[in-house]
């Protein structure tokens, strides 16, 4: 059955005379307009590969996606921009821990092996990943960074360096953390400060002897300036996002709390389809969640100083809302991310240049999908142990609208 669908969907082969009208179009446009739509033309000229499904992004949500799509018999591919899978995880800094412990960090069909009890390191999750595409046949092209999305007529051309790839059916599996932003006035910093952003921190040694300013005060700032505050003094900057009041790691956490925080608040409760979940979702998506591992008083006992937000710079230094301008060495921004999607050369953005989108199912664009994104259905919709609803809700609708292809 999806065979045929594909056949009646994707078309058959090209033929020869197609390939070459084709060709001669582009060549046609790139006399015209130059030598940029003339490399357009060399990759579309070469004959496409063609599937049921293209995912673009081999992370967890990419890799859950093709587990449903293989238990739906459909002919797929995964593209994605590291050399290997689980890169990602493994580029993060080398004292990060998950903030859930094992028993939720499973994707569907695998159980993450470690007791139940146990936190991951970054590695652990990154060879997870791998070990998973193994154990499933998952086949993820490493290395191939996608340059472009567009429709043609009743299928979507996906553009990859030389390569091209086209299906009826297209899933963004790419996270909303795909490129850190920060405010123009970093650029008036001084260059005696040494500035990088959160995706860049690895560890203390990056940084030069002295004082450290962390610009963003949610889950990934407190985990640095814990990391930061053994051999740096340490100042974070910016609002509270406030804090589970429990702490995480403990026997009563993991039995008792985190199956309520993890499976019952954060998967079934804050959710679009909820009113408290459409509450929070702007909140959420602006500020992130709220800190989970690492509590006040543990940056307290660790020498960490609050300060107001910072506003500007004055005199290449930073200014903060009190009025006050700050002697640093460093600087380490946590200012979060753009979405990164500019390469989707489609009209699915909304105003905040996310897409428009309902569990995953993209509104307009018959055929396109995505997963991962920040509060994509659900506060978890980022996690571990829920990334698996969405990308099985999105298989779902992809042979749905396949079956309905072959009744007509």
């Amino acid at each position: 059955m999806a065979a045929t669908a594909t056949q009646d969907l994707a078309g058959s082969s090209v033929s020869l005379a197609e390939t070459i009208a084709r060709a001669g179009r582009f060549v046609e446009a790139g006399a015209a307009f130059g030598a940029l739509d003339g490399d357009r033309a060399a990759v579309r000229a070469a004959r496409p590969e063609r599937f049921d499904v293209i995912v673009i992004g081999g992370g967890q949500a990419g890799l859950s996606v093709g587990y449903h799509l293989r238990r739906a018999g459909l002919r797929y591919v995964i593209l994605d921009a590291q050399r290997h899978i689980g890169d990602t995880w493994r580029a993060r800094w080398d004292s990060l821990r998950l903030f859930t412990p094992a028993r939720f960090c499973s994707l569907d069909g695998m159980r993450f092996p470690a007791p139940w009890s146990y936190f991951p390191t970054k590695d652990e999750m990154a060879d997870y990943l791998q070990a998973y595409a193994d154990r499933f046949s998952i086949p993820v092209r490493s290395g191939v960074r996608v340059d472009a999305v567009r429709r043609e007529g009743n299928r979507y051309v996906v553009e990859a360096g030389a390569a091209c790839f086209e299906a009826p059916h297209v899933v963004i599996a790419a996270a909303s953390y795909q490129k850190p932003k920060a405010p123009d006035y970093a650029a008036q910093m001084s260059d005696t400060i040494r500035q990088i952003q959160s995706v860049e921190y690895r560890n203390p040694a990056q940084l030069k002897p002295g004082s450290v300013l962390l610009v963003g005060a949610g889950n990934s700032g407190a985990e640095i300036a814990m990391d930061l505050a053994k051999t740096h003094e340490v100042i974070i900057s910016g609002r509270h996002p406030g804090e589970i009041p429990v702490r995480t790691h403990t026997a009563f956490a993991t039995k008792i709390v985190a199956p309520i925080l993890f499976r019952l608040v954060f998967h079934r409760l804050l959710t679009v389809d909820t009113k408290p979940g459409r509450k929070v979702k702007p909140t959420f998506i602006a500020h992130g969640g709220p800190l989970i591992r690492v509590k006040s008083r543990d940056l307290a006992a660790a020498g960490v100083a609050r300060v107001p937000r910072v506003t500007g710079a004055q005199e290449g230094r930073p200014l903060l809302a009190d009025g006050r301008a700050l002697a640093v060495d460093n600087i380490v921004w946590c200012t979060g991310f753009r979405h990164g999607l500019d390469w989707v050369k489609l009209p699915i953005f909304d105003a905040d240049g996310r897409p428009r989108q309902y569990r995953g199912v993209v509104e307009g664009e018959t055929g396109l999908y995505v997963v991962g994104l920040s509060f994509l259905h659900s506060m978890s919709s980022t996690m571990i142990h829920g990334v698996g609803r969405d990308a099985r809700r999105v298989v779902q609708a992809i042979t749905a609208r396949l079956r309905a292809a072959i009744a007509a």
